[in-house]
């Protein structure tokens, strides 16, 4: 593993929740490198609806919670949630909720880690500066169906 991601768990993972925190790692890993971002990091931070309508509300000055937030590493705007790397491979930070990610899942219908990968592979290009467009939705589809193709028929436990 190479350790393009630091996680930090706020929040006591939901038993749907797909993946350890090793997993975690090298789906991160493979998001990276099927966005073309291999050599670059991000810190994940897991929290519960609770913690994201907080954070939310402080920094984007939305009400309620939400799925992932992205945090680019600008330099200027640090959430401060946790320690950015000083060397610049950082894209920034990246809060999920791990309850809307459970919601989520049955609503749109989709295993777990699919939603999981879709969700971070979307904020994670948000960390690299790409607004939503088609493009965007592209990269998005492609680093899910990588992750698929990778992990097979893992259905994230159910």
């Amino acid at each position: 593993m190479s350790g393009v991601v630091r996680i930090v768990s706020k929040v006591r993972l939901n038993p749907r929740f797909p993946l350890s925190q090793r997993e975690l790692e090298v789906l991160s890993d493979l998001l990276l490198e099927s966005l073309g971002l291999e050599g670059r990091t991000f810190s994940l931070t897991l929290v519960d609806d609770r913690e994201i309508a907080l954070v939310n509300a402080e920094f984007l000055g939305c009400t309620g919670p939400t799925n992932i937030l992205s945090f680019p590493d600008s330099g200027d705007a640090d959430v401060e949630l946790v320690v950015a790397d000083d060397d610049g491979s950082s894209l920034g930070e990246l809060v999920l909720s791990v309850d809307t990610l459970a919601r989520e899942t049955e609503l749109y219908g989709q295993q777990p880690l699919e939603h999981l990968a879709r969700l971070l592979a979307h904020g994670i290009l948000h960390l690299a500066g790409f607004d939503h467009s088609d493009e965007m939705f592209d990269l998005t589809d492609g680093a899910v169906d990588r992750i698929l193709l990778e992990y097979g028929d893992m259905d994230g436990g159910e």
